[in-house]
């Protein structure tokens, strides 16, 4: 089967197509036919050797495929041929594998997919599940209307974190480097779109707020973003990190809570992995993930589509920060 490795961390360039032995599955376990596979942030951590979770070299990366199963191990009863699932490396005992034309998993790894998925749509699930995961973790605004502030706002966990909070009763407000971007943010839903360096982000957030503030934010940028999330917080507001992309801020955050006292703000970083000793609460947001968006609550990003071949193009994109929706590649 084709797949591909990362021998060496580096760029783009160490992303190398392979001819690897088909899997077979042994007791226990099935394997999956890829029809689509996802590619994110975290597929470039693994690429230039920084993922805190880094699967031994050389290593395949990916995070996410879905597609149908096209084997069957010994014993194996609660699937069937044909079926359509998706897997998740986070229900793997070794990040990333998912770029592959197969995947060999246990038989409790895989979730079933209904008809109204489609496999191109379901690679965006885990981006849905983080997103839920974020939204609980974040607690209860202590307002009537409240707002939040999502960062990046044209990214794949962006729209699915717009998509949840309006579901949830929350003024959207995301934030973009370009207006080709503050456009693809708006068709995700997003009510109001600030692109950068139109005006200081607290200016803008103060005039859509009618000076309340946002009661949540969102970050996974970091550095200034960060500090300016913090400083546009109503009172009693969280500002959840989920990764700093552009670094660690430069200000003393504690300092800054300590100059907002009377707002009573917080500070949480959050990682998905949190949920690694926890797969009954992992699974349940996935399903959670799954009906929403089979039942059309949420819908999956606008998506690009790559063959096997193009990933180095994928990580590219994802590197110069061109990147909308999701990028998917298709075997």
């Amino acid at each position: 089967m084709k797949a591909v490795q990362v021998q060496v961390p580096g760029g783009p360039a160490q992303l190398k197509v392979v001819d690897l032995p088909d899997p077979w599955p042994g007791a226990g376990q099935v394997r999956v036919k890829a029809h689509a596979i996802g590619v994110g942030r975290p597929d470039v951590l693994i690429r230039n050797g920084t993922y805190k979770w880094m699967p031994p070299l050389p290593a395949i990366p990916g995070a996410e495929l879905a597609g149908e199963i096209d084997a069957l191990g010994a014993g194996v009863t609660q699937w069937q041929l044909g079926d359509r699932v998706l897997v998740s490396a986070r229900e793997l005992a070794q990040r990333g594998g998912c770029y592959a034309e197969a995947i060999v998993v246990d038989t409790e790894a895989p979730y079933r997919l209904p008809q109204a998925v489609s496999f191109v749509d379901a690679v965006s699930l885990p981006n849905l599940q983080l997103a839920l995961a974020l939204m609980r973790v974040a607690g209860q605004p202590h307002s009537e209307h409240p707002f939040v502030l999502i960062t990046g706002a044209s990214g794949g966990v962006a729209g699915m974190l717009c998509q949840v909070a309006r579901s949830q009763g929350f003024t959207t407000i995301g934030t973009s480097r370009t207006e080709s971007k503050s456009k693809d943010a708006l068709a995700q839903g997003f009510d109001h779109v600030i692109c950068a360096g139109d005006r200081p982000l607290t200016e803008s957030l103060a005039e859509i707020t009618q000076g309340q503030g946002v009661n949540l934010v969102f970050d996974h940028l970091g550095g200034h973003s960060l500090i300016e999330g913090m400083r546009s917080l109503a009172p009693l507001g969280t500002v959840v990190s989920y990764n700093i992309i552009q670094g660690p801020p430069t200000e003393d955050v504690f300092q800054l809570l300590r100059q907002l006292l009377g707002k009573s703000l917080a500070v949480r970083c959050f990682s998905m992995h949190t949920f690694d000793q926890d797969p009954s609460a992992r699974r349940a947001l996935m399903e959670s993930a799954i009906e929403l968006m089979a039942q059309g609550v949420v819908q999956a990003p606008a998506h690009q589509l790559f063959k096997l071949s193009e990933v180095r193009t994928t990580h590219e994109l994802l590197d110069q920060g061109l990147a909308s929706g999701k990028l998917v590649m298709c075997p």
